[in-house]
């Protein structure tokens, strides 16, 4: 097991207290600026999936016959679920719940835990929750701390939420281009449905394969495309309102829902599933907090989106009262002709623009979720050496491509990519709703009423539309479900496994007295040459060392022992790179490398060796213990290292293994075979550090489950 694979548990306190204690020397005139610019910029990054949203809402819906009272209900479900769920619980309730800036499901579970005792393993909780309150005076935080299925199954919510996120990558460049390049078809009635499929996804196949060139490089076009796109479709939407049914508004009075609920009964209740998709995308106000600022999300949804949204929905459905069976057609019959290829142009750009942003969303919660080992190990390929989210995975890249066009061809009708679309947006809501509740009585101790206030509504409502997603389960909304599924089951097993080997490491670690103790036995030799030996844990040594010497009766005259720190910081300055601490043994050195995520980081060759051998003597002379000593003893010792190195480095890391045997319960059966299984197919984490074959030793050792 490489150290590279367990730095990432040491990295969360050092990137957060260097953000955190940056002064704050901006002027207020200065940071308004910036904040205008940022929400800018949000829109191309956050909202194409919500502002996207008209093209593709009506034609999900299965309407019969529908009526002018039954378009003024379906208008007055879409206002109130864009002000309550969009207005009210994302942009003033959800945004406020982060977790040192992070959002995203995630980002609650992460902010529970640090705050209680409820992660998995004690092991995780040393780690990571060095701020965690202690008193614990509510019941649900006892449940919690004493129930260990409670934890388990508080973790899969979370993790089953980011994997919805996930599916969501996969389904909104599906529907968004597919419904943008629908619009061929009304001009050109002989173009077939088939051919608008296969346009569609030549246009993701040419998508996805210039994600490897990173997004910076036409990022500068998005917010413009979608500026575009949010200020023309209200101007179409106020035309058609006048032009074709200028009371609409009236239906922002709530008494039209009761009145299309009791008049349509469950078929009502079944048209929820579309009306549902006019919120998809709302989650991403939350969970790319980490990029932009609360308050500039906010300024670009409540003073943009929501009225352009709020003005499109009115203009589609007062062109559907005077036209009442186009609602199939969607998006493009309520377009006038005069500006038809204009906005046809804008939105097929649009769609782009939406889909983009899901699949560098997705990238993001694959990046960090390996960085904080939940999930099993990609290759991550850092396209932007000054913004830290632009990451790319050609695993995950070509996967996602591959979900994207199986979608478009094998679910072609947009009704059926609708209903999977249903199942993401409306359980990824429901999720967030549940995790806020939780932080709202754990943590923030808001008072019952407002609380139970809060559930009610949401809880009931994201509910409801949840019922009704579910009654398509069959027809295609199974499909992110499977995917979530398997992705939350990936990421919990791996999860698991990971913490139960941090778990008995630090409980079998080797202390510098027992490596002493190992050394002074007659039998064991210092052979010459200089060793790398990998090691996960800094503050002791692996219990592989251990295993190490009792069965090769040896160690090299010069080892260090290496631990590989990743960094939340774009590059770790050259002098902070090499962190060298001296034990009171002879010969032996322990070396902390820390790298940042723009760092490109080589252990091959000269250049490397070079760095730490230079680092160590210039710790051997400045070292406080040795500046009382003689002159001799230090060029001695470093005479030593240059010896050493002529005779042979060699690079040692652990590969290391579960043994479950018959006292294993079934749980950790299942999981622990599942995590092996996914451990010897995933990247190593030594090759990404360059380090040649030759010069590579893999120790195996059998952990006790």
């Amino acid at each position: 097991m490489s150290s590279m694979e367990e730095t990432h548990h040491h990295s969360s306190s050092f990137s957060n207290d260097v953000v955190l204690n940056l002064p704050d020397s901006q002027p207020q005139g200065k940071k308004k600026k910036d904040t205008l610019v940022l929400a800018y910029k949000t829109l191309g990054v956050v909202f194409g999936g919500l502002v996207t949203s008209p093209l593709y809402v009506y034609p999900s819906m299965p309407l019969n016959s529908p009526t002018e009272q039954d378009y003024l209900g379906i208008y007055s479900i879409m206002f109130w679920t864009l002000t309550l769920i969009g207005l009210v619980k994302y942009a003033n309730i959800a945004i406020r719940a982060d977790d040192h800036g992070e959002g995203g499901t995630f980002a609650l579970y992460s902010l529970l835990c640090r705050h209680f005792n409820i992660g998995i393993l004690p092991s995780k909780q040393v780690g990571m929750n060095s701020t965690r309150v202690t008193e614990t005076n509510t019941w649900l935080a006892k449940l919690f701390e004493t129930s260990i299925v409670a934890r388990r199954l508080l973790l899969f919510v979370a993790m089953l939420g980011t994997c919805m996120l996930i599916g969501d990558g996969i389904l909104t460049p599906a529907i968004s281009v597919l419904s943008a390049m629908d619009g061929v078809r009304a001009p050109f009635p002989s173009v077939t449905k088939s051919l608008v499929e296969a346009l569609s996804a030549v246009v993701l196949i040419f998508l996805f394969l210039l994600q490897k060139y990173g997004t910076s490089r036409v990022s500068f076009l998005f917010s413009p495309i979608m500026g575009a796109w949010t200020l023309c479709t209200p101007l179409v939407g106020i035309y058609s309102i006048i032009h074709n049914y200028p009371t609409i508004f009236k239906a922002l009075s709530p008494h039209y829902i009761f009145q299309f609920f009791s008049r349509n009964g469950k078929s009502g209740w079944l048209l929820l599933g579309g009306t549902v998709l006019c919120i998809t995308g709302s989650e991403a106000m939350f969970a790319d907090l980490g990029h932009f600022n609360p308050r500039s999300i906010q300024i670009a949804f409540i003073f943009t989106i929501y009225p352009s949204l709020v003005l499109t929905y009115a203009g589609q459905t007062a062109y559907l009262i005077k036209n009442p069976n186009d609602h199939n057609d969607g998006f493009y019959k309520f377009i006038p002709t005069q500006v038809y290829w204009p906005i046809f142009i804008i939105s097929t750009l649009a769609a782009v623009v939406a889909s983009q942003s899901l699949i560098s969303a997705t990238f993001s919660v694959i990046k960090q979720s390996v960085v904080l080992d939940y999930f099993p190990r990609v290759k991550i390929v850092h396209t932007s050496h000054n913004k830290e989210g632009e990451v790319y995975s050609p695993e995950v890249n070509y996967i996602l491509m591959v979900l994207c066009v199986a979608v478009i061809l094998i679910f072609g009708d947009g009704k059926d990519i609708g209903n999977a679309f249903g199942v993401v947006v409306s359980l990824v809501m429901l999720i967030t709703t549940i995790l806020l509740t939780l932080v709202m009585i754990m943590i923030w101790r808001t008072p019952a009423i407002l609380v139970s206030l809060y559930f009610c509504v949401f809880f009931v409502m994201e509910g409801v539309y949840v019922s009704a997603v579910f009654t398509k389960f069959a027809e295609g909304g199974w499909i992110p479900f499977a995917i979530s599924f398997i992705l939350a089951f990936i990421m919990f097993g791996w999860f698991y496994g990971r913490q139960r080997k941090i778990d008995y490491e630090l409980t079998h670690k080797i202390t510098f007295e027992r490596l002493e103790e190992l050394l002074a036995d007659s039998v064991v030799q210092r052979v010459p040459g200089l060793c790398f030996f990998y090691t996960n844990i800094q503050d002791g040594l692996t219990p592989i060392l251990g295993h190490y010497i009792k069965n090769m009766k040896s160690l090299h005259k010069v080892t260090v022992f290496t631990t590989l720190r990743y960094l939340l910081v774009p590059k770790v300055a050259p002098h902070e790179r090499i962190v060298i601490r001296k034990s009171n043994l002879k010969g032996v050195y322990c070396c902390v490398i820390q790298y940042g995520y723009a760092d490109t980081l080589n252990i091959e060759g000269d250049d490397f060796l070079d760095q730490v051998i230079k680092s160590l003597k210039m710790h051997i002379q400045n070292c406080p213990d040795n500046l009382s000593s003689d002159s001799q003893s230090i060029e001695e010792e470093v005479a030593s290292l240059e010896e050493a190195r002529l005779a042979g480095v060699v690079h040692v890391r652990g590969k290391t293994r579960f043994y479950i045997g018959l006292n294993c319960g079934w749980f950790d059966k299942i999981m622990l075979g599942f995590y092996e299984i996914m451990h010897s197919n995933c990247r190593s984490g030594l090759p990404t550090v360059g380090v040649s074959l030759q010069q590579r030793i893999e120790v195996g050792m059998l952990y006790e489950a």
